[in-house]
């Protein structure tokens, strides 16, 4: 997991999971090149096999958005039986 502090960005192995329920978005404008920042009600969570983002519909209902790290892609490839055919720790049968 990485962090930035300042304007730098450094590896922090003791964060395992990242939550909030507020999101701020930063943009710049392609053709004006003005930045713009929004902080909007999104619930967010973040570890190492995916990224979670949670709000409401316009009719209030929920909805997700989920975006998968290769680790949490090859996770989800094991537990519905379509990762590689082997034992890693050698004690199944």
């Amino acid at each position: 997991m990485f962090i930035l502090k300042g304007d730098e960005i450094t590896e922090e192995e003791k964060v395992f999971e990242i939550t909030a329920s507020e999101v701020t978005i930063e943009v710049r404008d392609a053709k004006t090149g003005v930045t713009y920042k929004r902080t909007l009600p999104i619930d967010f969570y973040e570890n190492a096999n995916f990224l979670k983002l949670t709000g409401e519909n316009l009719d209030g209902s929920l909805s997700s958005i989920v975006f998968y790290s290769m680790r949490g892609i090859e996770r989800v490839k094991d537990l519905t039986g379509k990762g590689p055919d082997h034992d890693p720790c050698g004690t199944h049968r």
